[in-house]
């Protein structure tokens, strides 16, 4: 297991130069495997110096076990360890600022009462203007119930709140969309969704975030229906964008047609569901998804989920029946969207010649990437530290600045699948390459690119309808 940034910690040690050198300390560290980031000295006295010594490690045993190896050290004592990721995270990741000056009596009568009551008119008398003037025109809530936080599970609402509030530091960052985390404590599918609309009036879009399935399905579904923004499901529908963009450039580099090809697809549930249906939307013709049962298919349904079942009709023209792994056997794409190490490399092996892999289970993906790169042309994870992330990060922030900057009432499939394509055609084809299929998270290319594709899709599409008039702004 590699040294990774999720687990770095600071050791603020002090030293007996005369007993031990600094350069031995970094031997000793050096020695358990951990990655030495930084050492910075933070005073020093008579011989006796104190040090901050910043390092990466595997696991927090790992952080253990340098602890320990500091301590065997003679003349060395350790002062305190500190976590950076939880250090990241105290008192929480975003926070409120003003966008007005507040500097005297005639700032605040226009911020807050009396003034602040002719724009309460305003919008009562036209409330498309809540578009306009209030922070519904730029604000987006994050919700989740706490039921399908990354690879945990249901851990509650309060444990995946770091997780909120981390999306919303992305949404800030990379599309200049304010965000806010909605944590549900309940697991009532009507009661999350009369929750959602109840709040509704005071966002402009709503994200939903780790919520499990099936519930997840009609939870969307519903709000969709019943809402004059738009709702969005990241764990669904922001993988599937991802994913597609990064297959169409993978496809590009083995020159096949995402026609032609026939495509595997390991979990059915939220993301392998949405992955599927942008897939055909974009033309895929050849696609069998695996459960934990096998594969699905059309004369094979009885007892299934009525979302199952119609994923069931719409994929899987030849009836394929039997186990991923006998599935696999030429097929020209993987998509593993399950768990950890359910396939080997020889496995890919069985693949057709210039296969895909996009084995995105995370933290451990489907099959050993380095190994399945022995077989296949082009492989991606979901983790940062192989090439080809796909990461969700490249869609959310763009798709909702432009879905914010158009107002919008609706995301249809046409727009998930033109935000693909824009995510893909930030990479030009002298920039392709097996390693480079889709871009970096950092890539400032991306959310433009995206916001732009999705203003022009959604032209036709209803709006607020926020009226173009001279005395929009006056009351």
């Amino acid at each position: 297991m590699r040294t990774s940034p999720s687990y770095t910690a600071s050791y603020r040690i002090e030293v007996d130069e005369a007993t031990t050198t600094v350069v031995q300390i970094v031997d000793t560290v050096a020695a358990t495997g951990a990655e030495v980031k930084g050492l910075d000295v933070a005073d020093s006295d008579r011989g006796r110096i104190v040090i901050d010594l910043t390092c990466d490690m595997r696991d927090s045993a790992h952080r253990a076990q340098v602890r320990d190896a500091l301590a065997s050290l003679p003349g060395v004592k350790t002062e305190s360890v500190a976590d950076q990721t939880f250090m990241s995270h105290i008192g929480g990741k975003i926070e409120i600022h003003s966008k007005v000056p507040l500097r005297n009596r005639d700032d605040l009568s226009r911020a807050y009462t009396p003034g602040v009551a002719r724009v309460c008119t305003a919008i009562h008398d036209m409330p498309q203007k809540a578009h306009l003037l209030t922070m519904k025109a730029n604000t987006v809530a994050v919700v989740s119930d706490g039921t399908a936080v990354l690879g945990l599970g249901d851990i509650g609402p309060e444990a995946a709140l770091p997780v909120m509030e981390g999306k919303a530091v992305l949404f800030k960052e990379f599309g200049g969309v304010d965000a806010w985390p909605v944590v549900l404590d309940t697991k009532d599918t009507e009661e999350i969704i009369s929750i959602v609309k109840a709040i509704a009036p005071g966002y402009g879009g709503i994200n939903l975030e780790d919520i499990s399935a099936p519930r997840c399905f009609e939870i969307e579904e519903r709000l969709r229906a019943e809402l004059d923004i738009p709702v969005f499901h990241d764990d669904q529908h922001g993988t599937a964008i991802v994913v597609l963009a990064a297959l169409l450039n993978a496809l590009k580099i083995v020159g096949k047609r995402i026609e032609d090809v026939r495509i595997v697809v390991s979990g059915v549930g939220a993301a392998g569901n949405a992955i599927i249906r942008l897939l055909l939307a974009q033309g895929a013709k050849d696609i069998v998804g695996y459960g934990r049962t096998g594969a699905l298919a059309a004369d094979q349904t009885e007892g299934m989920h009525p979302t199952r079942k119609a994923l069931a009709e719409a994929t899987n023209p030849r009836l394929v029946h039997g186990s991923l792994k006998e599935g696999l056997a030429d097929a020209d794409v993987f998509i593993g969207v399950s768990s950890g190490n359910i396939l080997t490399p020889d496995d890919v092996a069985t693949m057709a010649d210039n296969a895909i892999v996009f084995a995105l289970a995370n933290p451990t993906p489907e099959v050993d990437p380095i190994g399945a790169a022995a077989h296949a042309a082009v492989v991606a994870t979901g983790r940062s530290d192989y090439p080809n992330q796909i990461n969700n990060v490249l869609a959310f922030p763009g798709l909702f600045r432009g879905l914010l900057d158009a107002k919008v009432k609706e995301i249809t499939t046409e727009v998930l699948r033109v935000a693909a394509i824009a995510i893909a055609s930030v990479i030009s084809e002298d920039e392709l390459s097996p390693s480079y299929i889709i871009p970096g998270a950092f890539d400032k290319r991306v959310a433009p690119a995206v916001s732009r594709a999705v203003r022009k899709a959604v032209r036709d599409l209803p709006t607020v309808a926020i009226p173009v008039q001279p005395d929009l702004l006056l009351g």
